[in-house]
């Protein structure tokens, strides 16, 4: 009984390597598909879709089929999406080199402002892709719910936070392991807190109609 259970953990667990490693070789080459401009935003999309869908417990969605049906379902409003988190990017990298190369000393203490509005910005990308696979909103709801979901959940915000630093520092020591593992691990670290943010931002809209009611 052990070993047959022993053995059953451990091809569940080569199952799940595989998985992880399909869903990011098919993250790097929709990507290449798009030339990286057009297909990066479409791609990582679509490899949050699937990292939702295993969330929800739903383990033997065909991979493939649910890669390519949300990247041909959202590849234009990934990309306009794409490139507003690239415009929200260039003003905050020109504002930091202005701040960073100005000579008058009274600009210096805008450091601290810049400093709190690209940290509330880096924040909030990591529930974006999140709310946009997960609700059928606009882009400018997703934008500005990300927001809100960030600040209500600071807990979540802080395991996104360092579960990404920690495994873009495991991987700075394997690069090739990137090619197999590197969206998807990011994608599960950044899905599973967001999906627990939004459940519970659900329960907590629920006892408010109940109340109401």
């Amino acid at each position: 009984m052990e070993t047959s259970a022993f053995m059953g953990g451990f091809y569940k667990l080569l199952e799940w390597i595989s998985r992880l490693a399909f869903l990011n070789i098919l993250w790097i080459s929709f990507s290449l598909l798009g030339l990286v401009i057009f297909g990066f935003f479409p791609a990582l999309v679509a490899m949050f879709a699937v990292v939702r869908k295993w969330m929800l417990g739903k383990d033997d969605v065909s991979i493939f089929k649910t890669f390519w049906s949300a990247y041909k379902k959202e590849f234009l409003k990934s990309n306009l999406l794409g490139i507003i988190i690239f415009a929200i990017g260039m003003i905050l990298y020109i504002d930091f080199q202005f701040i960073q190369n100005a000579s008058n000393s009274f600009i210096s203490f805008l450091y601290i402002p810049f400093s709190i509005i690209t940290i509330i910005c880096i924040c909030m990308l990591f529930y974006i892709i999140p709310i946009f696979v997960h609700y059928d909103m606009k882009i400018s709801q997703v934008i500005k719910n990300s927001f809100f979901v960030m600040i209500m959940n600071p807990l979540s915000t802080f395991y996104m936070l360092i579960g990404s630093f920690g495994i873009c520092f495991a991987l700075s020591f394997a690069p090739p392991i990137c090619i197999l593992y590197s969206g998807n691990l990011l994608a599960l670290f950044i899905m599973k807190p967001a999906t627990n943010a939004f459940e519970k931002i659900n329960e907590k809209s629920k006892l408010l109609l109940q109340e109401q009611y």
